[in-house]
């Protein structure tokens, strides 16, 4: 392995390893843009913008939006976008997830999007996410939102032992309700240690009527999560939070040619956007000769239909772009220009031909790994591509001497979809779908290929550097 591709993929499991959950991922995304010179700005506040100056905000700090500013820029330009997602399927806990049965300390669960539930069984699990926190006491109380990730194993969703269930073998089906649930704790164990777990060894019993900590949680729960937080039990107020797997992302393989880690969907492709954009931005010279805005838009809630304040449905990209437009001119009809002009590369991964059930891929298009980028197309729309999007994107990877590959499903198989039908229809910007093939999608544990990471990383990145003079050349509504 060369060590450029090394580095990426280290780089990619790094941020991996850093994100467990959405709010994680921005929280990461928002470190590396700071550290590359980016200035963050408010949607709350005024913006006070300039030609070759980069920025970034957060919508409810699990969506994140990055841009770059040419120098030759003019309102009514056009804007380079990428976007991906930071949400992954999971299992986050209910409102009221305090669970006993039979002795144990459960936690109660809801599935969030539509994951492959039996990968969650015996794995080490941990809890990760966020909470509101109180500070202070009385009228002088504020409240704070703070990240919170319990780094050890704490949880494990146990199988059912094959003497039990002597037909588990011939297909194993769970009842999300009833078995998707983890064991926290005995309840024996719980009580003996209650006293010290809720108050410390020389502290008196508390008296709080925190509702929220002594009706809806295990106390035990809260505790870990206090003491992890620096917080006392009685200030968490509420809190959004997962089950996560312990286990790291890797590079592995024979050759160590394959990366094994959870979240592959969809932070692998957020990773390398995000990687484009700040090194297509990095010198003091690669904004020069721009006359548009280079951006990546990182949502969440794409696995659940995208319909929230903060996903690809909402207008937080299109209030964007309206904002930068309108703060270099007050002529509301640029901003329809401006959409126009501007292009959207949907980065979502893709599915790899798998060796064990060939027969699930169309027979000409069959994308494998170490392969390239892969366009997806749909002719009923579940993917934006047309041939204008692709030519171009391909054109691109022509230019890099970059491998592409293409993706139609089956005809009697249904299509999956991205971000991108969402935003194209509802923005009317160019769109082209692609992403980074990959197996075991929406498993805990996912696998891709390490010379897909470069070349993603190099592709995107040759997007930002190139778009603007292939777009040149093309009369389309002519």
């Amino acid at each position: 392995m060369a060590k450029e591709e090394r580095s990426i993929a280290g780089d990619l499991i790094d941020f991996l390893n850093a994100s467990p959950t959405a709010f994680h991922a921005v929280d990461e995304a928002k470190r590396q843009l700071v550290a590359a010179g980016y200035e963050q700005v408010f949607e709350r506040g005024d913006w006070h913008l300039r030609r070759g100056n980069k920025y970034f905000f957060t919508r409810n700090y699990s969506t994140i939006i990055a841009f770059a500013i040419g120098k030759k820029y003019v309102a009514g330009n056009g804007f380079n976008i990428i976007g991906a997602h930071t949400d992954s399927p999971c299992l986050k806990l209910k409102p009221v997830s305090k669970v006993s049965k039979g002795g144990y300390l459960e936690v109660g669960v809801q599935t969030y999007g539509s994951g492959l539930w039996h990968t969650w069984f015996d794995r080490d699990l941990t809890i990760a996410g966020r909470m509101i926190i109180k500070e202070g006491k009385g009228d002088c109380a504020s409240y704070s939102h703070r990240l919170v990730r319990i780094q050890e194993p704490i949880m494990r969703i146990p199988t059912l032992a094959i003497h039990l269930d002597r037909g588990v073998n011939d297909g194993f089906k769970t009842n999300a309700q009833s078995h998707l649930v983890p064991v926290l704790a005995t309840s024996v164990k719980a009580e003996l240690n209650k006293a010290v777990a809720e108050n410390g060894p020389d502290e008196k019993p508390s008296k709080s009527p925190n509702t929220f900590s002594n009706k809806k949680h295990h106390s035990l729960l809260l505790q870990l999560l206090a003491a992890h937080a620096d917080c006392k039990p009685d200030d968490i107020c509420d809190f959004e939070l997962q089950a996560c797997d312990t286990q790291p992302g890797i590079i592995a393989g024979a050759m160590k040619e394959f990366i094994f880690s959870g979240r592959l969907d969809n932070l692998c492709m957020s990773f390398c956007s995000l990687k484009a954009l700040i090194d297509a931005t990095m010198s003091e010279k690669s904004l020069e000769d721009e006359s548009g805005v280079r951006m990546v838009a990182l949502f969440d809630h794409e696995e659940v239909g995208s319909s929230s304040a903060q996903g690809a449905g909402s207008p937080v990209m299109v209030d964007a772009l309206s904002r930068i437009t309108t703060f270099f001119s007050s002529d509301s009809q640029l901003l329809h220009k401006a959409i126009q002009k501007s292009f959207l590369v949907s980065a979502d991964m893709a599915h790899a031909l798998h060796p064990n059930y060939m027969d699930r891929h169309e027979e000409n298009h069959q994308p494998k790994l170490n392969s390239g980028l892969v366009i997806k197309h749909n002719a009923n729309q579940r993917y934006a591509t047309n041939a204008v999007t692709a030519f171009i994107f391909r054109e691109i990877a022509a230019k890099r001497n970059l491998p592409v590959q293409d993706f139609v499903v089956r005809n009697d198989m249904p299509s999956g979809s991205t971000i991108g039908p969402i935003l194209a229809s509802g923005t009317g910007i160019r769109t082209v779908d692609v992403g980074a093939s990959q197996l075991s999608m929406h498993s805990i544990r996912e696998m891709c290929a390490v010379d897909d990471v470069k070349h993603s990383y190099e592709h995107l990145k040759a997007f930002y550097e190139e778009f603007t003079r292939v777009d040149a050349k093309i009369a389309v509504d002519i």
